[in-house]
């Protein structure tokens, strides 16, 4: 049902609200046909919360999307759906492994979607959730590395150096 809808009818999602109606009823479906997996869905967003400088919120096309100092990790739709960037040599490795798919709508891109259908599929969908979360996080420390070699190049003092006169 999912991906008929996003194939045929992703085009909606840029009508206001109607993505998180959409979602809604997802969640409702999932309740009544596999009702555990938003019990999964509540586990994950529990443990990413606990990692430092994390945020969880809705999603602007539906589900639930974790930040790393607003920065997307991924999103889960409330069908158990993962979808979140790597880069594209970690997608091409996972997928030759045949443990990710495609992304249903950027296929050739760094974006991944992993189903979670059972509780093994929990603990994957954490290391992927993690190997995000580390992603992001060494892209701020090469981009504070950058800025600080730049300000020193710039000013002759590190930031701290700077700021202490």
């Amino acid at each position: 049902m999912f991906l008929f809808t996003i194939k045929y009818f992703g085009f909606l999602k840029f009508v206001p609200g109607l993505p998180v109606v959409f979602d809604a009823w997802l969640k409702i479906y999932t309740l009544l046909t596999r009702p555990m997996l938003l019990d999964w869905i509540d586990d994950i967003e529990t443990h990413m919360r606990k990692l430092p400088s994390v945020t969880a919120h809705n999603h602007k096309y539906g589900g639930l999307q974790f930040d790393r100092h607003k920065t997307e990790i991924g999103h889960i739709h409330s069908n158990g759906l993962l979808d979140m960037l790597l880069t594209r040599k970690i997608k091409a490795e996972l997928m030759r492994q045949g443990l990710i798919t495609d992304h249903h709508s950027f296929k050739n891109t760094g974006w991944i979607s992993f189903y979670i259908r059972n509780e093994d599929d929990v603990r994957y969908a954490l290391k992927l959730l993690r190997l995000g979360y580390d992603r992001i996080g060494e892209r701020g420390r090469k981009l504070a590395q950058d800025f600080n070699k730049l300000f020193k190049q710039k000013t002759g003092k590190t930031p701290i150096e700077f700021r202490s006169n």
